[in-house]
This record gives C-alpha cells, sequence and structure tokens, in this order.
C-alpha cells in the first residue's frame, strides 16, 4: 500500500510523500485502509429469502453469516451445543435464524425471522420468511419492504408450486431484483444439466410477470458452495456467489427521485416562548428530492406555498430525499394536518375515494361485508364504505376466479374499495411508499389485509352530476301554495346560518335568537349541529365528504323549515366555503331567505372555552379531525353578518335582529 501511495505522490492527508518519512507513510496507509474496512457503510440493501419448506433458506442466511465472521463467539458456542443436543454431526446454521421454538422442533421456518449484517460495502437486513403455503401471510409481510428477493430452490424437486407462489408475490410487490438460487446442487453431484433445466423452466414462468432483473445461482448453502466463496465444484458457472452479488447489485436507480411526495405524519409547534413562532411539518420523504425554496402544494385541499426550510434532528440542510425523516416549513401559514401530503403542482399524484388494488387476506376471519374496516395508506386512515371483489388469484396458475366474493386467510385477489373519504396515493409500481395500504378490522384493531394499488386509472364515479332526488319520484305539490300559506301566518320564513370553530358560541348565540323570535311572535326553531347527530345524522363520520354530507342534509331540513314559514337556524360549524354556499343556492333557487352568520371567535379563545372538552382531547391525541386542530376551517369570505368574541351575548342578538329587520324578514311590529 505505501508503495502504492508513493506511486500517486500523496498519502491520504493530501501532504506529498517526499515530505514524509517511509514509516509515517506506512503508519498512515495503514491507519486509511483500517478506517476503511471497519468504517460503517452507508449503504443499505433489505433483502428476504423464500422458498417452499426445506429448500435451505434459513440455512442460506446462517452461512452468510458464518462465512462472512458475523457470528460472535458465544452465539457460535452456542450453535455447536444446540446442534449436538439435536443429534446433528454437522453445525445446524439454520438456528441463527429459527428462534421460535416450533421451528426448531420442525425444522422450519414460521415467523418473519430479522437479521442484520455487514460487509466493508454494504449493510443488509434480512428477511427469512416462511416457506409454508398457510403462512403467505408472513412472506407479504417480510418482502413488503425489500429492494431484493432470494427464491430458493431445491436441485432435486425443481420449479414447484411454492417456488412460483413467491416468485408471484415478489412481482406484485414490485421487488425490483430477484435471485433464483438452487440449493442443495451437492446432492444432484453438481449437474450442470439439472440447473439449466430449472433455469429454462423459470424463465417460462418469470416471463409471463413483470420481473425486470432475475439472477440465477446454483448454491450448496450446507456446505458453502457459491455462497461466499466461489465453488471448485462447479466450475461450469462463471457468475459471482451470492454475497458477491447482494454487495454489487444497483439498487440507487430504484428509489423514485422524480415524485416528490411527503406524507405529513406530525405538527411540530413547541409551547415555548423561545421558539414561539415555530410551526413545522415533520414525516418521512416517499419520494423525490425538496429543497428550501421548492413551490408546493398541499393536499388534499390544493393550498399553494413554498419551503422555506428543511430541519433535522442535526439542523437544517439543503435538500431532503427518501428515506429521509425531516421537518419542513413553510412560507404561508396554511392548515395543515396529520394525513396531508405535500407534493409538487406539476407532479400530483391521484386523489379520490376509490381504485382497484391487490389484497392478500391475512386473518383467520373471511373477508365480510357486514363488518366495518379501515384503510391506513401512509399517515391517513379512512373507513371503507364498500369492499367489491372482482377476482381471486390462483397463484400456481395465475388464473382468475371471477365467481369469488370474499377473500379468506392467505388469499390473494383485486378487490375494488370505496373509501369515505379520499385519499392522495400513486400505483404501486410508481411508488411503493405511497402505492401500499393495510386494511384494520375495526372492531378488533386486527390487520386483516395487505394491499397495493395496482393503478390510478380510478373510475370516476362522480362522472354524471349527483342526483339531489330519488329515482322514479317527483315532488308532491299541494292547494296551499307558499303565498296562501304565509299570508295567512301573518309571516314568512327563511334560514341564518351560524358558522364558526367549535367553541366559538354558534349555539349560544342561536338559542338566543331563537327564544326573541318567538317572544315577538315569530316561528323559529334551532338546527344545532350536536342534536342533529343523535338521529338524522348519525350516521355520518366527521371526515371531509362526511362533514359536506352534514351541512347538505341540514340545508334541506332548514329549506323545509323555512318554507313552513319557519325561521330556521343553523349552528353547524360547516367549515367549508363550498359546502355553505351549495346552502346558500339551496334557498336562492326556491326564493326563500338565506343569510351566513360569521360567529368570529380567534382559536385561542374557543381552546380556552372548550365547553365541551374537544380541544383537550384533540391536543392529547385522543381525538382526531376536529376543525381547527387537525382540520381546516375556511372562513366565509363576505358573510351577511359578522358576530365578534369581545361582544355580549345581547348584543349579538340585536345585531341579527337588527338585520332581519332591515332585510324584511320579521317586521317592526314583531
Amino acid at each position: 500500500m505505501a508503495a502504492l501511495e508513493h506511486s500517486s505522490g500523496v498519502v491520504p492527508n493530501g501532504v506529498p510523500a517526499a515530505e514524509e518519512t517511509a514509516p509515517a507513510v506506512v503508519a498512515k496507509g495503514a491507519h486509511d485502509a483500517f478506517r476503511r474496512l471497519t468504517e460503517r457503510p452507508a449503504d443499505l440493501l433489505r433483502f428476504a429469502t423464500a422458498g417452499s419448506v426445506d429448500d435451505g433458506k434459513s440455512t442460506l442466511i446462517g452461512r452468510l453469516l458464518y462465512d462472512s465472521k458475523q457470528v460472535l463467539s458465544d452465539q457460535l458456542a452456542h450453535l455447536e451445543q444446540t446442534s449436538q443436543r439435536m443429534g446433528h454431526d454437522f453445525l445446524d446454521l439454520s438456528l441463527l435464524t429459527d428462534g421460535l421454538r416450533a421451528e426448531r422442533e420442525q425444522g422450519i421456518t414460521i415467523d418473519v425471522a430479522y437479521r442484520y449484517f455487514a460487509t466493508a460495502q454494504r449493510r443488509f437486513i434480512i428477511a427469512d420468511t416462511p416457506g409454508h403455503e398457510q403462512y403467505t401471510r408472513n412472506m407479504v409481510t417480510g418482502a413488503s419492504t425489500a429492494d431484493l428477493s432470494i427464491v430458493l430452490i431445491d436441485a432435486r424437486k425443481g420449479v414447484i408450486a411454492q417456488s412460483k407462489r413467491h416468485a408471484f408475490i415478489s412481482s406484485l410487490l414490485g421487488i425490483p431484483h430477484l435471485v433464483v438460487c438452487v440449493n442443495k446442487m451437492d446432492l444432484v453431484d453438481w449437474d450442470e444439466g439439472i440447473f439449466d433445466a430449472i433455469v429454462e423452466e423459470f424463465d417460462a414462468f418469470a416471463a409471463r410477470l413483470e420481473m425486470p432483473d432475475v439472477t440465477f445461482i446454483p448454491i450448496s448453502a450446507l456446505l458453502g458452495d457459491n455462497v461466499v466463496e466461489r465453488s471448485q465444484e462447479m466450475p461450469w458457472y462463471q457468475g459471482p456467489p451470492v454475497l458477491y452479488h447482494l454487495e454489487h447489485v444497483h439498487i440507487a436507480s430504484d428509489r423514485n427521485l422524480i415524485d416528490v411526495r411527503f406524507p405529513v405524519q406530525w405538527v411540530i409547534r413547541p409551547q415555548s416562548k423561545s421558539v414561539a413562532d415555530y410551526r413545522a411539518y415533520a414525516g418521512q420523504v416517499a419520494g423525490g428530492v425538496m429543497r428550501p425554496g421548492d413551490e408546493v402544494v398541499v393536499l388534499p385541499g390544493a393550498h399553494h406555498t413554498r419551503i422555506a426550510a428543511i430541519d433535522t434532528f442535526e439542523g437544517p440542510v439543503q435538500e431532503a430525499f427518501p428515506p429521509m425523516s425531516v421537518a419542513l416549513r413553510l412560507e404561508h401559514d396554511i392548515d395543515v394536518s396529520r394525513g396531508a401530503m405535500i407534493v409538487r403542482p406539476q407532479n400530483q399524484p391521484t386523489v379520490s375515494s376509490s381504485f382497484e388494488c391487490l389484497l392478500c387476506w391475512m386473518s383467520e376471519h373471511p373477508l365480510s361485508p357486514s363488518r366495518r374496516y379501515l384503510v391506513k395508506h401512509t399517515t391517513r386512515t379512512v373507513t371503507v364504505a364498500s369492499v367489491d371483489v372482482r377476482y381471486k388469484i390462483d397463484v400456481e396458475t395465475l388464473r382468475r376466479d371471477e365467481s369469488a366474493t370474499a377473500l379468506e386467510l392467505n388469499g390473494l385477489g383485486r378487490v375494488h374499495l370505496q373509501l369515505s373519504a379520499p385519499l392522495v396515493f400513486d400505483s404501486y409500481r410508481r411508488n411503493r411508499v405511497t402505492g401500499s395500504l393495510i386494511v384494520v378490522d375495526e372492531a378488533t384493531n386486527e390487520t386483516v389485509a395487505a394491499g397495493v394499488i395496482l393503478d390510478t386509472e380510478v373510475e370516476e364515479v362522480a362522472a354524471e352530476p349527483k342526483s339531489e332526488r330519488s329515482p322514479n319520484v317527483k315532488w308532491q305539490g299541494s292547494r296551499m301554495t307558499r303565498e296562501r300559506r304565509w299570508a295567512s301566518l301573518g309571516h314568512g320564513g327563511a334560514t341564518l346560518w351560524f358558522t364558526g370553530l367549535p367553541g366559538a358560541g354558534k349555539s349560544t348565540v342561536a338559542a338566543a335568537v331563537e327564544e326573541r323570535l318567538i317572544e315577538v311572535g315569530q316561528p323559529a326553531f334551532l338546527l344545532d349541529g350536536d342534536n342533529l347527530r343523535h338521529g338524522l345524522n348519525g350516521d355520518l363520520g366527521f371526515d371531509e365528504l362526511a362533514r359536506s354530507e352534514n351541512v347538505r342534509r341540514t340545508a334541506h331540513v332548514a329549506r323545509l323549515l323555512a318554507e313552513s314559514g319557519t325561521i330556521a337556524l343553523v349552528s353547524l360549524v360547516s367549515p367549508y366555503i363550498a359546502d355553505r354556499e351549495a346552502a346558500a343556492a339551496l334557498h336562492r333557487k326556491d326564493e326563500l331567505g338565506f343569510l351566513e352568520i360569521y360567529v368570529n371567535a380567534p382559536l385561542e379563545l374557543c381552546e380556552e372555552r372548550d365547553p365541551k372538552g374537544l380541544y383537550a382531547r384533540a391536543r392529547a391525541g385522543e381525538l382526531a379531525g376536529l376543525t381547527g386542530v387537525g382540520a381546516p376551517y375556511e372562513a366565509p369570505a363576505e358573510p351577511d353578518l359578522i358576530l365578534c368574541s369581545d361582544e355580549t351575548v345581547e348584543e349579538e342578538v340585536e345585531k341579527v335582529m337588527d338585520v332581519l329587520l332591515a332585510r324584511g324578514i320579521i317586521s317592526a311590529g314583531g
């Protein structure tokens, strides 16, 4: 090494070699070599092993660890003792990964075993997955984050059903690299013809799948041939051993560095005077490269802004890319909460509440339409409205069973999901983070399925305008027209729509106005948001679509009350401008009075009041989606009346009555 450094004329610290003595050069050269060999490699490869029962997956991993000097002396001693106790006349390396007692007794892998090791070139995380068909769900779990998949095939058995199953699952999970290890070549006398026949048969099957990179390696995991060192028994094989391939397979280009995807996991707002104005949005970068100054848009909602800064635990950085965990600070003070996704304006994912995906069913309880399920996607959780099984897949023949209506344990099928709120997603092929999901049983909190979104060609269910009436019905009129009714009653009707943050005082003011109107002889009725959810709207949640439906139903009830000559007082947060405008349009269509009254109280005051304890629960993480904390509120741009927090209830009532008089909705005489 010293000779090489002298020939280059420079040593590691950049000082010309002629200026240092030979011993110093040798010492520094040795130190540099030691540093390069012992420093932690930055590159990480995650790979999963799969294969049929007793194909040698655990033995292969044990051999990789043993021959690459990754087994500690105490582990080795324990391994020798256990092998002797089990009656083996050899060192059973499979015991390094088969940790469960049941696995050791049966000689099979049941659970997913994870192991870590490192060489000078790369770090590795191994997922040793089970081979039994009944543990397909475990294989899906172990391979879901893998960059590479190793499928073992017993040279004596050839390509069997489980080999095809694991190759198919690897393809569905979008694993970009596949290594087929033909194991136990020592038991077939290192026969090249047997290896070639297996390669030909597997290639024919793989041609029907989307598998861009397939490598075949003949090995003997028990003896170590072609695992870490080249085999002397198979000179006809000219390729690399398994470890060399794992160290040098190119994975950097597998990451999506084009499509910026940043799911917001947490909003950081320190309760400290030293950083009183600090607000950042934490999460893990799922795609693309982000830099300060980049224009971004927050979905859903499409709020445009720019990245002001990117913070990490070590301090600010000038760019962020997968899989970094960072906190973004934005230039504008917009409402961003957990479940939102920050993307580029010119490169946006799909936003939809319906799509098709491939599910692997993991529960012993079959898919049932009578059970309530949740979908967890990145940092967002929504309720499943309906699940339609398109077909079930036979992974051995790749045939589709279109008569299937449900999925059972370890079943794979294409399904159409309809959710109660939209997700922001890509196809799994484009981005493995934003294209994957899990399904959870709401009653038991059990993860019942894992899924990958197949494409983003979503069905536009809303292509036709949604009808406001049921089919085959018509409005039943009567001889009592509005004019006759109002003339007979001596007064007309209208709707007063009170909107504002929770705790702003909407219901208090509306109830006081109701009482005052009745005192002066004007029929009035309060439609309070909480009361409506005890019956009419009791089936609705609090996501964006459910809130819109809550407003729509309430608006129709208010319109009927106004038609009857009653003043309907609606007290509803109704956070979205579009929903309130739709309610107003419904009244304008029938020439009915509609007043939007904005009860304007700052968030700090609402939290201080917190009459129902909602803000305290939201801040404690017990209540998700509260308007003002976990969900946005869009204040009215031009309301008919603004009531301020510094006014008394009596003053606010007088202001409402004055507007009603000015608009001719009530008369001065009562």
